[in-house]
């Protein structure tokens, strides 16, 4: 577990070299033109500010990073990752207010999109999608939102689709559509999963025509009261759980969460999931593999979807 009384998480000159540590192992390279040739600028006005010898232009840690312009100190910056990275339900923005002392609940709302923007991860179109041969994916749907009890009025739910597909053993991709059907759901299905992978499913009628074209499809039907079968290798209780999962988080810590935010919020919970503690990865590491994901990222406040 990592200790938060840690320098980095209050001491701004320990924070900025822990971040330096992080973006260039290797030596300090210049974000605008990829030049070694930098110096470290001197004087308390210009600290943490480097010199680009080649381009002529001054940058810092953050430039080029989901933190660029921010004036959110450093140190709390490496707290708030922390505190989203390792709270498994994750937590809300009043919460990382109070927690990190920032005076603002717009600052803290939107530090924390930047943050899922640095947890959005596509890695794995890079290796062909998610599953492959001799492999298992799921694929499976579900809706988020409120309760037409709990409304004032008693105005339907505004319930949001997400559809999920998800390795055995393995990574998950989340994704909002507007309308589950066959149409919408089969290019989030054969660009996100490697097609040589087993397709698990429920009994719904959108999957039967792109189960074709996977190596082989196995459902279950859910309606009648079937969730395994094949001596329990054709399921979808990997999607299931994950789903358990998110409500629990967007219904128990975020209450509401907006139609247009909602990818960013899966985003979040695709990374803690595919970064969890049952594939060997601690606290620690999920938060430097998210503060390595702000690289190459910005999110402005007036595109936040």
């Amino acid at each position: 577990m990592t200790n938060l009384s840690a320098p980095r998480f209050h001491d701004e000159d320990a924070a900025r070299e822990h971040i330096e540590a992080s973006r260039w192992p290797d030596g300090v390279t210049c974000p605008h033109c990829g030049s070694v040739k930098v110096r470290r600028m001197e004087g308390k006005t210009q600290a943490g500010m480097f010199l680009c010898n080649d381009c002529r232009d001054k940058f810092t840690c953050r430039t080029g990073t989901v933190m660029e312009r921010s004036h959110v100190p450093l140190h709390k910056w490496l707290l708030a990752i922390h505190l989203m990275a390792s709270s498994k339900k994750g937590i809300s923005a009043h919460q990382l207010m109070r927690n990190l002392g920032i005076g603002s609940y717009r600052t803290a709302w939107f530090l924390a999109h930047r943050i899922r923007e640095a947890m959005t991860d596509d890695s794995h179109k890079a290796t062909g999608g998610l599953g492959g041969a001799n492999k298992v994916v799921e694929a499976d749907e579900s809706y988020v939102g409120g309760k037409a009890k709990n409304r004032a009025f008693k105005e339907p739910a505004p319930k949001k689709a997400v559809v999920t597909l998800i390795e055995r053993d393995g990574r998950a991709k989340s994704f909002h559509v507007a309308n589950v059907t066959a149409k919408t759901v089969r290019p989030i299905i054969v660009a996100n999963a490697n097609r040589a992978s087993s397709l698990m499913t429920d009994e719904s009628m959108i999957y039967p025509k792109v189960g074709e074209e996977f190596a082989n499809h196995h459902t279950v039907n859910h309606s009648a009261n079937e969730y395994a079968r094949l001596g329990g290798y054709a399921h979808c209780n990997t999607a299931e759980n994950f789903f358990s999962i998110l409500k629990r988080g967007i219904t128990g810590t975020y209450h509401s969460v907006s139609e247009a935010h909602l990818h960013r919020y899966l985003a979040e919970f695709d990374f803690r999931y595919n970064n969890r503690t049952g594939l060997g990865v601690e606290d620690a590491v999920r938060a430097a593999r998210a503060l390595k994901g702000a690289e190459g990222k910005r999110l402005m406040y007036n595109q936040p979807r």
